[in-house]
């Protein structure tokens, strides 16, 4: 196979109808569009639109709720720490702190603190300490050997 000898599949790519080229076309004077109507004029938009009638989106109910202050944590699960720990990318004779996750590449930002999950093989004997933890991760910490600390988050500013 070279580069130059690459082809689409044949019929896979079709070629775009160009409208509005002479009669010879078959597609020429009016476009495919008929005659007259909201529907053959340029800057046309009635998607939703139903005739007058009241529209499907707004008969259906409203449901549903975004709480406006809630908080975002970034993610973290206990294999990926250990991954990092045996590729000597976290320290794991000192404290893991968030900024030492965050330093280290694991965690890009805080946001409103690291949250450890229980996913994954766990080994490592180390002292945790982040904004939030599973009851399975704090298990496996410990089973482990280590402590994992829950700090509560700092209210937002």
């Amino acid at each position: 196979m070279k580069l130059n000898e690459l082809r689409d599949n044949p019929g896979a790519a079709r070629s775009k109808k160009r409208v509005g080229r002479g009669p010879g076309s078959g597609v020429g004077k009016t476009a495919g569009r008929g005659i007259k109507g909201q529907k053959s004029r340029s800057g046309v938009a009635i998607k939703g639109y139903e005739g007058g009638q009241m529209p499907l989106y707004q008969r259906l109910p409203k449901r549903g709720f975004n709480k406006p202050n809630r908080k975002s944590f970034a993610v973290v699960n206990l294999g990926l720490i250990q991954k990092f720990i045996d590729e000597k990318k976290i320290d794991a004779k000192s404290d893991i702190t968030e900024d030492a996750l965050i330093e280290s590449g694991l965690v890009r930002r805080k946001k409103d603190g690291i949250r450890v999950l229980a996913k994954g093989d766990f080994t490592a004997k180390v002292k945790i300490t982040v904004t939030g933890a599973s009851k399975g991760a704090v298990a496996a910490v410990e089973k482990a050997g280590g402590s994992l600390t829950v700090t509560t988050a700092p209210a937002a500013e």
